[in-house]
Protein backbone atom coordinates (compact mmCIF):
# COMPACT_ATOMS: atom_id res chain seq x y z
CA UNK A 1 0.00 0.00 0.00
CA UNK A 2 2.87 2.39 0.78
CA UNK A 3 3.79 2.60 -2.88
CA UNK A 4 0.33 3.88 -3.72
CA UNK A 5 0.14 6.55 -1.04
CA UNK A 6 1.71 9.35 -3.06
CA UNK A 7 0.82 8.29 -6.59
CA UNK A 8 -0.30 11.47 -8.32
CA UNK A 9 -3.59 11.24 -10.21
CA UNK A 10 -3.58 13.33 -13.35
CA UNK A 11 -6.40 15.32 -14.92
CA UNK A 12 -8.77 15.31 -11.95
CA UNK A 13 -11.54 17.90 -12.25
CA UNK A 14 -13.80 16.75 -9.41
CA UNK A 15 -13.59 14.66 -6.26
CA UNK A 16 -16.74 12.62 -5.66
CA UNK A 17 -17.16 11.01 -2.26
CA UNK A 18 -19.16 8.10 -1.00
CA UNK A 19 -20.90 9.16 2.22
CA UNK A 20 -21.55 6.29 4.63
CA UNK A 21 -18.41 4.77 6.05
CA UNK A 22 -16.29 7.22 4.06
CA UNK A 23 -17.31 10.65 5.37
CA UNK A 24 -19.70 9.57 8.12
CA UNK A 25 -19.30 6.96 10.84
CA UNK A 26 -22.27 4.62 10.47
CA UNK A 27 -21.66 3.14 13.92
CA UNK A 28 -22.50 6.48 15.56
CA UNK A 29 -26.10 5.59 16.59
CA UNK A 30 -25.12 2.34 18.30
CA UNK A 31 -22.06 3.91 19.90
CA UNK A 32 -24.20 6.66 21.43
CA UNK A 33 -26.65 4.13 22.87
CA UNK A 34 -24.04 1.53 23.81
CA UNK A 35 -24.85 1.75 27.52
CA UNK A 36 -28.49 0.98 26.76
CA UNK A 37 -27.76 -1.79 24.26
CA UNK A 38 -25.07 -3.47 26.33
CA UNK A 39 -22.27 -5.82 25.36
CA UNK A 40 -23.87 -6.72 22.04
CA UNK A 41 -23.47 -3.16 20.75
CA UNK A 42 -20.43 -3.75 18.46
CA UNK A 43 -22.00 -6.88 16.98
CA UNK A 44 -25.28 -5.06 16.40
CA UNK A 45 -23.56 -2.16 14.65
CA UNK A 46 -21.68 -4.55 12.37
CA UNK A 47 -24.71 -6.66 11.48
CA UNK A 48 -26.89 -3.60 10.93
CA UNK A 49 -24.46 -2.28 8.34
CA UNK A 50 -24.10 -5.70 6.72
CA UNK A 51 -27.85 -6.20 6.31
CA UNK A 52 -28.34 -2.59 5.19
CA UNK A 53 -25.96 -3.16 2.26
CA UNK A 54 -27.34 -6.62 1.51
CA UNK A 55 -30.85 -5.22 1.24
CA UNK A 56 -29.73 -2.55 -1.24
CA UNK A 57 -28.18 -5.20 -3.46
CA UNK A 58 -31.13 -7.57 -3.14
CA UNK A 59 -33.69 -4.86 -3.90
CA UNK A 60 -31.67 -3.76 -6.94
CA UNK A 61 -31.60 -7.32 -8.27
CA UNK A 62 -35.29 -7.89 -7.47
CA UNK A 63 -36.37 -4.61 -9.06
CA UNK A 64 -38.16 -3.58 -5.86
CA UNK A 65 -36.54 -0.26 -4.99
CA UNK A 66 -37.19 1.43 -1.67
CA UNK A 67 -35.30 4.44 -0.39
CA UNK A 68 -32.34 4.13 1.96
CA UNK A 69 -34.33 5.21 5.00
CA UNK A 70 -36.69 2.27 4.49
CA UNK A 71 -33.83 -0.12 3.83
CA UNK A 72 -31.96 1.08 6.91
CA UNK A 73 -35.02 0.56 9.12
CA UNK A 74 -35.71 -2.88 7.61
CA UNK A 75 -32.11 -3.87 8.33
CA UNK A 76 -32.34 -2.60 11.90
CA UNK A 77 -35.59 -4.46 12.52
CA UNK A 78 -33.92 -7.65 11.31
CA UNK A 79 -30.95 -7.15 13.63
CA UNK A 80 -33.06 -6.44 16.70
CA UNK A 81 -35.21 -9.47 15.96
CA UNK A 82 -32.09 -11.60 15.41
CA UNK A 83 -30.77 -10.58 18.83
CA UNK A 84 -34.21 -10.86 20.45
CA UNK A 85 -34.15 -7.21 21.55
CA UNK A 86 -37.63 -5.89 22.22
CA UNK A 87 -36.93 -2.72 24.20
CA UNK A 88 -39.63 -0.15 23.35
CA UNK A 89 -38.56 2.84 21.25
CA UNK A 90 -34.97 1.65 20.78
CA UNK A 91 -35.33 1.31 17.01
CA UNK A 92 -36.83 4.79 16.72
CA UNK A 93 -33.99 6.26 18.79
CA UNK A 94 -31.37 4.57 16.64
CA UNK A 95 -33.00 5.75 13.43
CA UNK A 96 -33.19 9.33 14.70
CA UNK A 97 -29.49 9.22 15.50
CA UNK A 98 -28.80 7.97 11.98
CA UNK A 99 -29.74 11.44 10.79
CA UNK A 100 -26.97 12.90 12.96
CA UNK A 101 -23.95 10.75 12.18
CA UNK A 102 -20.50 11.92 13.24
CA UNK A 103 -18.09 12.89 10.47
CA UNK A 104 -14.61 11.41 10.66
CA UNK A 105 -11.96 13.78 11.98
CA UNK A 106 -10.14 14.09 8.65
CA UNK A 107 -13.15 15.13 6.57
CA UNK A 108 -13.60 18.89 7.01
CA UNK A 109 -9.95 19.85 6.62
CA UNK A 110 -9.60 17.64 3.55
CA UNK A 111 -12.59 19.19 1.83
CA UNK A 112 -11.31 22.68 2.60
CA UNK A 113 -7.88 21.78 1.17
CA UNK A 114 -9.45 20.40 -2.01
CA UNK A 115 -11.58 23.48 -2.48
CA UNK A 116 -8.49 25.66 -1.97
CA UNK A 117 -6.85 23.75 -4.84
CA UNK A 118 -9.84 24.51 -7.05
CA UNK A 119 -11.23 20.96 -7.04
CA UNK A 120 -14.98 20.51 -7.31
CA UNK A 121 -16.42 18.32 -4.54
CA UNK A 122 -19.58 16.22 -4.51
CA UNK A 123 -21.20 13.32 -2.70
CA UNK A 124 -22.60 10.29 -4.52
CA UNK A 125 -24.46 8.10 -2.07
CA UNK A 126 -27.06 5.42 -1.53
CA UNK A 127 -28.62 7.73 1.04
CA UNK A 128 -31.99 9.36 0.48
CA UNK A 129 -31.95 13.14 -0.07
CA UNK A 130 -33.41 13.79 3.40
CA UNK A 131 -30.83 11.58 5.11
CA UNK A 132 -27.92 13.13 3.24
CA UNK A 133 -29.09 16.69 3.80
CA UNK A 134 -29.48 16.03 7.51
CA UNK A 135 -26.07 14.38 7.84
CA UNK A 136 -24.21 17.04 5.89
CA UNK A 137 -25.85 19.93 7.74
CA UNK A 138 -25.41 18.27 11.15
CA UNK A 139 -21.61 18.41 10.80
CA UNK A 140 -21.53 21.75 8.96
CA UNK A 141 -20.26 20.48 5.60
CA UNK A 142 -23.11 21.77 3.44
CA UNK A 143 -21.11 24.71 2.04
CA UNK A 144 -18.24 22.50 0.88
CA UNK A 145 -20.09 20.38 -1.69
CA UNK A 146 -21.20 21.48 -5.13
CA UNK A 147 -23.62 18.57 -5.34
CA UNK A 148 -25.01 16.01 -2.88
CA UNK A 149 -26.29 13.26 -5.16
CA UNK A 150 -28.64 10.45 -4.14
CA UNK A 151 -29.34 7.20 -5.96
CA UNK A 152 -33.01 8.17 -5.70
CA UNK A 153 -32.51 10.09 -8.94
CA UNK A 154 -31.93 6.80 -10.80
CA UNK A 155 -33.94 4.40 -8.62
CA UNK A 156 -31.25 1.78 -8.11
CA UNK A 157 -28.37 1.33 -5.69
CA UNK A 158 -24.63 1.11 -6.14
CA UNK A 159 -22.82 -0.62 -7.74
CA UNK A 160 -25.14 -0.05 -10.71
CA UNK A 161 -23.35 1.84 -13.47
CA UNK A 162 -26.37 4.13 -13.62
CA UNK A 163 -25.36 5.54 -10.24
CA UNK A 164 -21.79 6.37 -11.24
CA UNK A 165 -23.04 7.82 -14.53
CA UNK A 166 -25.25 10.18 -12.51
CA UNK A 167 -22.15 11.93 -11.15
CA UNK A 168 -20.88 12.56 -14.66
CA UNK A 169 -24.23 13.93 -15.77
CA UNK A 170 -24.67 16.29 -12.82
CA UNK A 171 -21.08 17.54 -12.94
CA UNK A 172 -21.19 17.84 -16.76
CA UNK A 173 -17.99 15.82 -17.06
CA UNK A 174 -17.73 13.56 -20.09
CA UNK A 175 -14.44 11.76 -19.41
CA UNK A 176 -14.63 9.22 -16.58
CA UNK A 177 -10.93 9.57 -15.57
CA UNK A 178 -11.54 13.25 -14.82
CA UNK A 179 -13.44 12.20 -11.70
CA UNK A 180 -11.65 10.99 -8.59
CA UNK A 181 -14.06 8.79 -6.64
CA UNK A 182 -13.32 8.16 -2.97
CA UNK A 183 -14.80 5.36 -0.90
CA UNK A 184 -13.98 3.31 2.17
CA UNK A 185 -16.10 0.43 0.87
CA UNK A 186 -14.01 -1.92 -1.25
CA UNK A 187 -16.92 -3.10 -3.39
CA UNK A 188 -17.90 0.52 -4.13
CA UNK A 189 -14.34 1.63 -4.82
CA UNK A 190 -13.73 -1.29 -7.17
CA UNK A 191 -17.04 -0.89 -9.01
CA UNK A 192 -16.32 2.80 -9.55
CA UNK A 193 -12.85 1.94 -10.84
CA UNK A 194 -14.32 -0.63 -13.22
CA UNK A 195 -16.72 2.07 -14.43
CA UNK A 196 -13.74 4.23 -15.32
CA UNK A 197 -13.20 6.69 -12.48
CA UNK A 198 -9.78 7.20 -10.94
CA UNK A 199 -10.49 5.77 -7.50
CA UNK A 200 -8.90 6.37 -4.13
CA UNK A 201 -9.83 3.84 -1.49
CA UNK A 202 -9.55 4.98 2.09
CA UNK A 203 -8.75 2.12 4.43
CA UNK A 204 -10.57 3.20 7.57
CA UNK A 205 -10.05 -0.30 8.92
CA UNK A 206 -7.75 -3.11 7.77
CA UNK A 207 -9.17 -4.78 4.67
CA UNK A 208 -8.31 -6.44 1.40
CA UNK A 209 -9.84 -5.76 -1.98
CA UNK A 210 -12.85 -7.83 -2.97
CA UNK A 211 -12.35 -10.41 -5.71
CA UNK A 212 -14.42 -8.50 -8.23
CA UNK A 213 -13.48 -6.37 -11.27
CA UNK A 214 -11.95 -2.95 -10.70
CA UNK A 215 -8.75 -1.79 -9.03
CA UNK A 216 -8.36 1.49 -7.14
CA UNK A 217 -5.60 3.77 -8.37
CA UNK A 218 -4.45 4.42 -4.81
CA UNK A 219 -5.15 3.39 -1.24
CA UNK A 220 -4.71 5.76 1.68
CA UNK A 221 -5.22 5.46 5.42
CA UNK A 222 -6.43 9.03 5.96
CA UNK A 223 -8.37 11.47 3.82
CA UNK A 224 -5.77 14.08 4.73
CA UNK A 225 -3.50 12.49 2.11
CA UNK A 226 -6.02 13.00 -0.69
CA UNK A 227 -5.19 16.62 -1.63
CA UNK A 228 -1.59 15.61 -2.44
CA UNK A 229 -2.87 12.94 -4.81
CA UNK A 230 -5.08 15.18 -6.92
Amino acid sequence: MAGDLFKKLEGIQACVFDAYGTLFNVATPVEKLANTIGEKAPEIAKLWRQKQLEYTWLRSLMGTHADFWTVTRDALDYVLEFHNITEPDLADELMTLYLKLDAYDDVAATLQALRAKGKRCAILSNGSPLMLDSAVRHVGLDKLFEHVLSVEEVGIYKPSRRVYRLAMQKLHIQDTPSICFISANSWDAQAAAQFGFQVVKIARSPSVNDHIPGKPAATIDSLSKLPDLV
